[in-house]
Parts: structure tokens; sequence; C-alpha cells
């Protein structure tokens, strides 16, 4: 089955001429009272100029805009980059070289925008090894010596995404691939990115030895026995690795970021705000390169290194915060680690480790004093802070600097606010802090969150409605590639909360589901106020951006467990189909 018949206007029909029979069906009662009042004549109506016609209309479609004032209609006009027109009575809006294109009842929604991804990093893990699915040590060490045996030369082996839960808890050590890693320095990440594996080549190239302490913010995991590494490293302590493996090329680079654009189109992404995968500044520099080529087919908000702050102000005030395609000004930080890494900073211990309460990644004192300095010199904050503490945390230092400069349209940002105590809840709102979530790693953590927590702290886990009922600016993303690239999966996890194993068919804390409705404005009309574009993007009505999606299915009529199956048809970007799936699934 078709996605869409396209209807062309009847042939030798001027736009002039089209556009008069136009009036006399459509606006036969207009040009009667004007005719009766003798301020207009039927022969003025027909010299003027032609209003703008639409390039395409995208007709018989179930639309959901995301404008409350316009909240349905069946078509939307599109012209050159904008959307001029969204309704029902299009008609009026067909020229001669219009394209009428019947969606033959199909969903549009405005364009899917992603709040939290690390673009390039995902780009090149597209052509790297992806341990993923791996169930079991005897499949990591299959799937591992499979790649290694496919590469030639001696150079590194990265990626990973790894997760030791999967197969029980075991962490893997450097012993699991020292002897089928021949001659490549290797450093697989696990796939939350804070913690990771390197081989022995690895760890001798970056100096680390039994007598390596640990990094601030960081942990190196020995041999309780030897005192040897076991090529574990958490948090700050894999920058010991990432500082000696060379920097990607540019062409390196310009691929990943293609292979990016492309599974992120597929997916119905128009939009990404990207998390510095290299510190940001060569993700800037990447997407500055293919814009200017005219290679950049998603928008991005590209965010840097809080620590480059002074950098970034001096860098805007010569070149200005970029454009509707690609825009910068956003500064990156961290208080803490992850769940899954035993290193995200709570108030008390965890369950698993009773001696840890997680890890400080960037020294609070130093963390306060760029914040309160960036947000000053009117640049964008997002800190990441998962455990109760760190978002404890990093709402009293946002409140502080709201204190000081009340006037400042700061939406500041907390990636992830993954746990919070019932107090810190009500908080976002009251602030007017963004919490950006991630809402698939809830039907992932869920699997094995309660190793770690205890049924009260969980109860303040990944709490979307809670935070909505409080009014809170609540926004939806992945963190590709901690998890997939895709915001259909992400609404089925808001919707459904089932966790991954099945084991919670209700929902994991079903409370904390939310509707449909609630799931798509956070991945589109929440994520562009986030971003500073609401005027441009995240809605469908005339003026904005032509940015929208069209699905396999309607995801108001189906049952929610459904919603995952659901497939992307179409994607516009700037009024241009950027993929395409013309078969329904």
């Amino acid at each position: 089955m078709k996605l869409y018949k396209i209807i062309q206007p009847a042939k030798g029909k001027t736009e002039n001429s089209f556009r008069i029979n136009l009036i006399l069906v459509t606006k036969f009662a207009a040009m009667r009272n004007l005719f009766l009042t003798g301020i207009v004549s039927f022969f003025t109506i027909v010299s003027c100029k032609p209003r703008s016609f639409a390039d395409r209309i995208y007709m018989n479609a179930k639309i959901w805009t995301g404008d409350s004032a316009n909240p349905e209609a069946r078509a939307i006009a599109v012209k050159d980059s904008l959307i001029i027109y969204v309704g029902n009575d299009y008609q009026s809006f067909i020229g001669a070289q219009t394209e009428i294109k019947n969606l033959q009842g199909h969903m549009l929604v405005p364009g899917f925008i992603d709040n939290h991804v690390h673009f390039l990093e995902g780009g090149y893990f597209l052509a790297n090894i992806n341990l993923r699915a791996v169930k079991s040590k005897s499949d990591f060490i299959s799937v591992f010596r499979h790649f290694s045996d496919s590469l030639k030369g001696n150079g590194w082996i990265k990626g990973g995404n790894w997760d030791h839960e999967a197969w029980g808890g075991q962490l893997p050590s450097k012993e699991w691939i020292d002897s089928i890693s021949a001659a490549h320095p290797v450093f697989l990440s696990r796939y939350d990115g804070h913690m990771g594996l390197a081989n022995s080549i690895a760890l001798k190239r970056a100096g680390i030895t039994k007598e390596t302490p640990n990094p601030s913010g960081g942990e190196i995991l020995k041999d309780p026995k030897t005192g040897e590494p076991t090529g574990i490293l958490r948090d700050a302590a894999t920058s010991l690795i990432s500082n000696v493996i060379p920097d990607p090329t540019e062409n390196e680079l310009d691929d990943a970021l293609q292979r990016a654009a492309n599974h992120a189109l597929a997916h119905g992404l128009t939009q990404v705000h990207d998390m510095n995968s290299y510190g940001g500044w060569i993700d800037m520099a990447t997407y500055r390169r293919a814009e200017s080529a005219g290679r950049l087919p998603v928008r991005i908000y590209s965010f840097v290194a809080i620590r480059t702050w002074q950098k970034l102000d001096s860098f805007i005030k010569k070149n200005g915060w970029g454009d509707d395609l690609l825009h910068w000004g956003g500064l990156k930080g961290f208080v803490d680690g992850s769940l899954g890494s035993t290193t995200a900073w709570f108030y008390k211990p965890y369950l698993d480790a009773p001696n840890s309460t997680g890890l400080q990644v960037t020294d609070t004192t130093l963390l306060r004093k760029w914040i309160l300095a960036a947000d000053s010199a009117g640049l964008h904050i997002a800190t990441h802070a998962i455990g109760d503490h760190a978002n404890n945390w990093i709402l009293n230092v946002y409140e502080e600097a709201e204190k000081q400069r009340p006037m400042k349209d700061h939406r500041f940002r907390v990636e992830h606010a993954q746990h919070l105590t019932e107090e810190d809840i009500s908080r976002f709102a009251k602030l007017g802090v963004v919490p950006s979530m991630q809402p698939y790693h809830a039907i992932d953590d869920g699997k094995w969150a309660a190793k770690r927590l205890d049924s009260t702290r969980l109860l303040g886990t990944y709490v979307f409605k809670s935070l909505l009922a409080s009014g809170a600016p609540l926004t939806f993303g992945s963190d590709w590639t901690v998890a997939p690239l895709d915001p259909i999966a992400g609404i089925y996890a808001a919707v459904t909360r089932r966790t991954l194993d099945d084991k919670n068919p209700g929902g994991w804390y079903p409370e904390q589901k939310i509707s449909v409705d609630q799931a798509l404005r956070c991945y589109t009309v929440n994520n562009a106020w986030a971003g500073f574009l609401e005027n441009k993007t995240g809605r469908l009505k005339a003026g904005m951006l032509a940015d929208f999606t069209v699905l396999s299915e309607d995801l108001f009529s189906i049952a929610p467990e459904n919603i995952r199956d659901t497939k992307i048809l179409l994607t516009v970007v700037n009024g241009k189909e950027a993929y395409f799936n013309p078969v329904k699934p």
C-alpha cells in the first residue's frame, strides 16, 4: 500500500485562471457581499496579486498539531521552508504547480526533537562494535573476537555499548579480551558512557598501573588480591584512556555525522540537542562544516563543555548564536555519574554497594562557580544529575542563580533528573527548570534498579506524571547511544512503563504513566522551548518551519502496548522530504 497519492491541478490552467475559478466556487459569498456594499468590484478581486500558492499540500491526514489554538487538522500546506496553512479547507492554496499528496488517513505530527544525544559518537557507533545485545560472558568474547578478526592494522577498537546487568552483574575484565585483541588497543564503553573496559595495551599507553591513584571524580577498579587494574574505569577515570586516543579525522567526523543524521531522519527526528561527545568544539566544527557545504539535513542545538564557557562567550561575541538549522550557546556540565555504574550521587548508600553513595564527577565548588559565571554571561546551562543528592545540589545552584538574575530567561536544564526527593519534584516548576528526561531509561533501568535502591527512593524515579502535574516543562529524548535514537520507543516507554523484560505488563511504578498527548508534547512543543526555537519549531501552524513526521499508526487509537510497532513513513525538514518510506509495513 502506497503512503500517498499525488494529485495535480488540471493541465493547461494558469495559476491566475485557476485562482479565478477557485474564487468563483469557494468565495462567492464573500464577493457577493463586497459587490452589494460597492466597496470592491469583482474585477478588482480578479486582478489583485494572487496569494502564495503551496508547493505541496499533504491532505487526508490525521494531524496532531501541538497548537492548542488549532489542535487537530486534516491538511497542511507548505511553501519553500515554511508552513502556510494548517486546517481542513486547503483548496485556496492550490496553484498550477502545487503537488497534492493524499496521506490516506495516516497520522502526521510535528517533527520529533530529541533533547539529549551524543550525535557524532552515535554515528561512530553505527560503524563499530556494538555489544548491546550480548547476554553472557561467552557471547561478549565471541562478538568481540569476530569484530577484532575483521580488522586490519593495529588501530584502536572503540564502541562497546555493553551492559553487565544483562548477564547477572559481573563486570568484564581485560582478561576477557587481551588474548584476542592482537595489537589493537581497546576501550569499550558501557552503554551509559560512565564506565569502560580497557585492554592491557590501552592501559599501558595511558600509563595506568597498580600504583596509579584514582582521579578526582573517577575510579580505577583493581584486583583486590594483586592490586592490578582490572581494565574497568569509571567516570572521570575514563579520561585517562580518552586522552591518549587520537582525535578522529575530519573525514571520519563527517562520515559519522551523515550516518547519525540518516539514522535520525529514519526515526522521524528533525532536530536534536547534541551534548558534546568530543567536548563540543570538534562536534560544532563538524556541524558548521556540514552546514557550509549544504550537507546538514537535521537541525542541531550544539552544546559544549561548561569548563569552556569563556571560550563560548568569546565565540558568540564574534560569530553570533547560529541560525535555525544550527545554533549554539548551550553548556553541558556534570554533577555525578550513573545508576548502572553505581556512580550516581545519592544521600544514602547503594543497597548493593553499602560503602558508596556515588561520585561527584566534577568538583562542586568549581562547577557552581562555572554555572554562576556562565549564566551571568547570558549562556544557557544544562547539567547532568541522576542521583537524588545530585539533583538537589543542582537545583540549589540554579535557585541561587535565579535570585542573582531574576529577570533573565534562564531555562536551566537538568539532564536526566532521574531520582528525585519528594520535596524536589515541585521545585522544577517553581524555578522554571527543565527536567530533560529520557523515558526509555525507565523501562531499561526498571529491570534491575531494585538491586541498587530501596522502594522509598524508587518512588522518586522517572516521575513523569508528577513533574507534569506540578507544571514543570518536561522534555523527552534518548541519550543516544545510551538508548535507541527512537522517539516511538520513548513514547511507548512513557505511556506504558513496561520494562524491557516484560515483567511489569501493567507498568513499573504505573502511577507515573502519562498520556500519548503528553508524551508527544514532551517530544515536540516542550523540546522546542527548551532549545529556544519555540517560535520556529515544535508546532504545526502557519509561519512555522515545515518540520513534520508521518506515522504508520494513529497513536491515539491503537493499544498502548502496540505503540512500539509504529513505523516512520515520512520525515520532512525545512519543507523537504528528507526520509521517505513509500510502503506501509
